[in-house]
């Protein structure tokens, strides 16, 4: 099923819609550089304008200036989890979703709590393999380490870390 690709789940406690956006761009751009062809979906515990919550209203907010802004990006939402990872689900209730034949493959959080939580429960209880956190949209290449991280997480982390480096530099 994957590889999945999650943000943010280490450090905006909070984004406005503005700042979903932006993580959004910056983890689709991620996402491309391991020759993956992002399908993104912004999580709610509503789906697609079912609830007026604030909470909800930012999420369908930050989609609204990604389709604005980005029209060929495949972005859609505000969506529950389980409608994003499920196409069954999702074309059946939602067929006008963007990428409902195959769900997502980029989940976008709607705060650092959800993030890191289901990062860190689809870790622990999941048995997957996360490769990060990878910090986007620095000045220079920089990432850290979770505590309790093993010699893998360590090794993939500075395998990231010199391929970040190595793409900045032929970059210039």
């Amino acid at each position: 099923k994957g590889p999945f690709f999650f943000a943010d789940t280490t450090i905006n406690v909070d984004p406005t819609a503005e700042d979903l956006a932006e993580i959004t761009v910056l983890t689709a751009w991620a996402v491309q550089q391991f020759n993956v062809k992002p399908r993104i979906a912004l999580l709610s515990f509503s789906n697609f304008g079912a609830h007026d919550d604030p909470h909800a209203k930012k999420v369908r907010d930050a989609v609204a200036i990604l389709h604005q802004k980005y029209p060929g990006m495949l972005v859609d939402g505000e969506m529950q989890a389980n409608f994003a990872l499920n196409p069954h689900l999702l074309s059946d209730n939602f067929p006008f979703c963007e990428f409902a034949d195959q769900g997502a493959n980029t989940l976008i959080f709607p705060s650092l709590d959800a993030g890191n939580i289901a990062y860190k429960l689809l870790q622990e209880m999941g048995g997957a393999e996360a490769i990060g956190p990878v910090l986007l949209g620095m000045k220079k290449p920089v990432h850290i380490l979770q505590l309790g991280s093993s010699v893998r997480e360590i090794v993939n982390m500075v395998t990231i870390a010199v391929v970040d480096a190595q793409s900045r530099k032929s970059t210039r």
